[in-house]
Formats: structure tokens, C-alpha cells, sequence
């Protein structure tokens, strides 16, 4: 992952559904102007994002919000829709904004991408959690493989802020 502490978050365009929806387009700083916890994840549905990535920071919240986070984003390398469907599949709510990378603009920008071909998932993104004030990277914590959630998990993570 070429992002580190310091760097600031490149204005990628991200992918939501709203209320009655309609796909909309964001980008990165609109999302990112206070205090805000990233989730990069491989991908919607996948086992560890649905076992313990994304359901770690839902049972966590009211702790994020206590340590001054305004807001959780989970970036995952699929469309809008899936997006919209794995967030109500974990019951995320209001909790988490789910965004869709779908051409990988963000992921490739930060150097997050990594190649699944050999297990049929094509490219995606590493798993990370990254902090991030004002479009400004203050921690980043990234896994070595896709299939682990330690150092990016919301226990880990947010006992480290």
C-alpha cells in the first residue's frame, strides 16, 4: 500500500445508493471532510469482510463515536448495489456508509490492490483501516493477507486512536 501516515486521500469518486435507490456518485472528500474511519475490503459477502471486518465496527460504534469519529465509510471493490445489499444483509443502518469502488479508482490510488485471479475473485483490495482527518491519512494499519482481520479490526484499531 503506497498510502501512509501524513498523505492525503486522493478525490477518487466513490459509488451509494440513497433512499430510493438511485445510484449517486461521491467523492472521497466529500466523505472525508471531519474526522472519519476508513474500511478498505476485499469484497461484499466475502468471509472474513462478513464475519468480522464490517460486523466489528457495527458492535463498535458508540466507541468510535466516543473517540471523536464522525463517520465510518466501508470501501469495497463492488457496485453500488452489493454495497447497498451487504449493509442491510449486517444490519449497518446509519452506522457505516457503504461505498462501492467499482473500477478501483481509490484502491489503485492508493496502492491498495491486490490480485485474487487465482482464486476467482480478479482484482481487489487488501483489507486496511485508516483514520483519516480532513482528507488527511493520521493512521493506517493494513493486513498482510486478505484473509486476516487483525491489525485492522475495530477492536485492534480503535483501542490503538
Amino acid at each position: 500500500m503506497r498510502i501512509k501516515k501524513g498523505d492525503k486521500l486522493p478525490n477518487s469518486e466513490l459509488f451509494y445508493l440513497d433512499q430510493n435507490n438511485d445510484v449517486k456518485k461521491i467523492y472521497v472528500s466529500d466523505l472525508c471532510k471531519d474526522k472519519s474511519i476508513i474500511l478498505g475490503m476485499p469484497g461484499a459477502f466475502t468471509k472474513t469482510c462478513s464475519a468480522l471486518h464490517l460486523p466489528g465496527y457495527i458492535k463498535n460504534y458508540e466507541l468510535a463515536t466516543k473517540k471523536g469519529i464522525t463517520k465510518i465509510i466501508c470501501i469495497a471493490v463492488n457496485d453500488p448495489n452489493v454495497m447497498k445489499a451487504w449493509g442491510e444483509n449486517q444490519n449497518a443502518g446509519s452506522k457505516i456508509f457503504m461505498a462501492g469502488d467499482p473500477f478501483l479508482k481509490f484502491t489503485k490510488a492508493i496502492g491498495a490492490e491486490v490480485d485474487k485471479s487465482e482464486k476467482g475473485l480478479g482484482i481487489r483490495s487488501n483489507r486496511y483501516t485508516m483514520l483519516v482527518e480532513n482528507g488527511e491519512v493520521k493512521k493506517v494499519e493494513e493486513e498482510k493477507e486478505t484473509a486476516t482481520c487483525e491489525l485492522s479490526s475495530a477492536e485492534s484499531f480503535l483501542k490503538s486512536i
